[in-house]
């Protein structure tokens, strides 16, 4: 007949690994809970609005940002545009996980900020000028502060603005 005869083994399972697996099964679902919990209660998405000059004064800002580009915010005047290279738009977010909102905030700007230094860069230009944020596609335009949208594991900025060269 060719075949192979297979035999099959049950163990009946002891009184105490019945417990031990009612045990584990509880435990698993209370830490379900207990996760589904926590991150209802961290799932926040505040908006707020922080200092420019603050967030470009920060040790790690003036050790990342070229000197000789320009950054300017809201409608802030400039010097004459002698080539605008377009609009652009930085989007930066960071692990905000333990750390205050504004520590956070300024850590994505610069973020955004670096982004935009390296825009220029690639561009040939000098200056970004008309930066304002845009926030889940929300315009905010100030000449002294950005907006970030923080919360509890994430924080983020967005940036649009335009990449010149401007008359020196």
């Amino acid at each position: 007949m060719g075949g192979a005869t297979r035999f099959v083994m049950v163990l009946p399972v002891q009184p105490e690994c019945k417990k031990e697996l009612n045990m584990n099964k509880m435990l698993l679902i209370a830490v379900t809970l207990l996760i589904m919990v926590c991150g209802t209660a961290q799932a926040r998405d505040d908006r707020l609005h922080f200092s420019i000059e603050e967030a470009m004064n920060t040790p790690d800002a003036k050790a990342k940002l070229n000197k000789g580009y320009t950054f300017l915010f809201g409608d802030t005047k400039s010097a004459e545009v002698v080539e605008n290279f377009g609009e652009f738009q930085a989007n930066k977010k960071t692990n905000a996980f333990g750390k205050e909102d504004k520590t956070a905030c300024q850590w994505a700007f610069l973020s955004a900020m670096v982004s935009f230094q390296d825009r220029i860069a690639a561009e040939g230009g000098n200056a970004v000028i008309n930066i304002r944020s845009y926030y889940k596609k929300n315009d905010f335009s100030s000449e002294t502060e950005f907006e970030c949208g923080a919360g509890g594991l994430m924080a983020g900025v967005t940036f649009k603005g335009d990449v010149v060269k401007l008359k020196e």
